[in-house]
């Protein structure tokens, strides 16, 4: 499943969620903003800037980066396959 619009610019990476989670999806970059969706297992995602914001523990260890999915929605950096402990895409404005 790939989310976003379908005018997603081909520069944009997708990225794997942890394997057996269905990862909440949230209005901002904090696990105190409410959550707008949740993605089923096995979603890949686009990252189209991050930032910080609350730290959480998830199934790739311990972090505060955040990454924005889509327009307003964001899920913390720690369960999405980057391939790196820090950020992989522009801070967002």
């Amino acid at each position: 499943m790939i989310l976003g619009s379908a005018s997603v610019a081909s520069a944009v990476s997708l990225y794997s969620t942890a394997p057996g989670v269905r990862l909440n999806v949230r209005s901002g970059p904090g696990t105190t903003y409410s959550i707008t969706r949740t993605l089923p297992e096995g979603t890949k995602v686009p990252i189209f800037c991050q930032t910080p914001g609350s730290t959480v523990s998830g199934y790739y260890g311990t972090s505060n980066i955040w990454d924005n999915i889509d327009n307003g929605e964001f899920v913390s950096d720690t369960y999405v396959n980057t391939g790196s402990d820090g950020y992989v895409a522009d801070r967002c404005a």
